[in-house]
């Protein structure tokens, strides 16, 4: 996603470890993880919360796999001959067809917020990996001043919320998931605590 020049304004550590996160899931998301987003990712630890042991378990799955199966359990997940086993799209998982209101509706707010796809990306904005970029994005600033948690909760809970959790628990329990299975289990973990934090915060 592209926009005017981004602002160069402090954001707190506890936004830039969200903001992490939802960039990690969005990068493994868009493409299948090569050697060295493996090598990373079975570098992560975690601790006794439910996002740190999904994380360690991760984590875990990393260390024992190769790029070209990542590659081939990502084209079953999401491309296959047709369509993959899931379709990580807001409109597919809100209305049941791609290109439906939800994508409408968000292509309108990212409008309203000066963003806009990149010249050489053609999946539809509402697919799971630009969603988590897009969250990343706002929390860091990358699209103009960093958003307000007022307005990060307003996103979240018009364009994630009603979806992305779904998805992340189809993903786990997908079944050619291995490495991506682990990946699910993460960004369920992730969507809980965010929905729960914007639930119980303020600015």
């Amino acid at each position: 996603m592209t926009s005017p020049a981004a602002a160069t304004i402090d954001v707190s550590p506890e936004d830039r470890l969200r903001a992490d996160l939802y960039n990690y899931l969005g990068v493994l998301l868009a493409s299948p993880a090569d050697e060295m987003m493996l090598t990373q990712t079975a570098g992560l630890s975690g601790d006794e919360t439910d996002l740190g042991r999904a994380i360690e378990r991760l984590a875990d799955c990393a260390r024992t796999s190769k790029p070209k199966d990542v590659s081939r359990e990502f084209n079953a997940l999401f491309i296959g001959l047709g369509r993959g086993e899931l379709l990580p799209y807001a409109s597919y998982y809100l209305t049941g067809f791609l290109n439906e209101k939800p994508l409408s509706a968000l292509r309108n707010d990212l409008a309203a917020r000066r963003i806009s796809r990149a010249p050489n990306v053609y999946e539809p904005e509402d697919n799971i990996a630009t969603m988590m970029e897009v969250m990343a994005g706002l929390i860091v600033g990358r699209f103009g001043a960093p958003a307000t948690l007022s307005d990060q909760r307003v996103f979240f809970n018009r364009h994630v919320a009603p979806w992305a959790g779904h998805f992340f628990a189809d993903l786990e329990k997908a079944k050619t998931a291995m490495l991506y299975s682990a990946v699910g289990t993460v960004g369920r973990a992730f969507m809980d605590i965010e929905r729960e934090s914007f639930r119980l915060g303020s600015d």
